[in-house]
């Protein structure tokens, strides 16, 4: 169980950029993954990212080389660094953490924030 807090949304113009950050309540060692989910108007929700306990990264491919997760292990967050960003990028971002400590594993959410890119 944790519990997440989430910052850095807002609006932006395409080709600008934002930092998103998650702050857990507990050690992020102790969480076998966390990242964030989109979800825009109109679409599914779909996976952005993620980075696990040992530090291993997984993105959308359609995204790489624009958005970048990472960790702070002292600060119990994990940060999304969002370039060059698109009008198609506009969405509500939550991030989750994926918990094992039960079968089967669990998610939990943070409460999410708006990113909206816009001209």
């Amino acid at each position: 169980q944790v519990q997440l807090v989430e910052s850095g949304g807002g609006l932006v113009q395409p080709r600008g950029s934002l930092r998103l950050s998650c702050a857990a309540s507990r050690s992020i060692f102790s969480i076998h993954a966390m990242g964030w989910y989109r979800q825009a108007p109109g679409k599914q929700r779909e996976l952005v990212a993620s980075i696990s306990s040992d530090g291993n990264t997984n993105y959308v491919d359609s995204l790489k080389g624009r958005f970048t997760i990472s960790r702070d292990n002292a600060k119990n967050t994990v940060y999304l660094q969002m370039n060059s960003l698109k009008p198609e990028d506009t969405a509500v971002y939550y991030c989750y953490a994926y918990m094992v400590e039960v079968d089967p594993g669990s998610y939990y959410w943070g409460q999410g924030t708006q990113v909206t890119v816009s001209s």
